[in-house]
């Protein structure tokens, strides 16, 4: 059960962090020129949308029992991975 429970600390923290980050992203985007501003503002949508989805995976696991949600871990790390990797490439490309 602890194991669990600090996998899903884990993951609230990071989604946390990244949530800052994304914000962080939508203020930058209402500063910048009207061509860039769509391009941030698509990205934003799209890091939203992968952020939802961590968050579905999240509640699945906070909501599986002791025995199956060793199994939901991989779903929850690869929705980690794609948001990860989404924000890491925008960040990168609004440097």
């Amino acid at each position: 059960m602890e194991e669990k429970k600090a996998y899903q600390e884990k993951y609230e923290a990071k989604l946390k962090e990244w949530k800052a980050r994304i914000q962080l992203l939508e203020a930058k985007a209402e500063q910048v020129k009207a061509e860039s501003k769509i391009e941030y503002q698509n990205m934003v949508q799209e890091l939203k949308a992968k952020q939802q989805a961590m968050h579905g995976k999240l509640d699945e696991l906070k909501a599986s029992g002791e025995s199956a949600w060793k199994e939901m871990r991989s779903g929850l790390e690869k929705a980690k991975d794609e948001l990860k990797g989404a924000l890491d490439r925008a960040v990168d490309r609004f440097k």
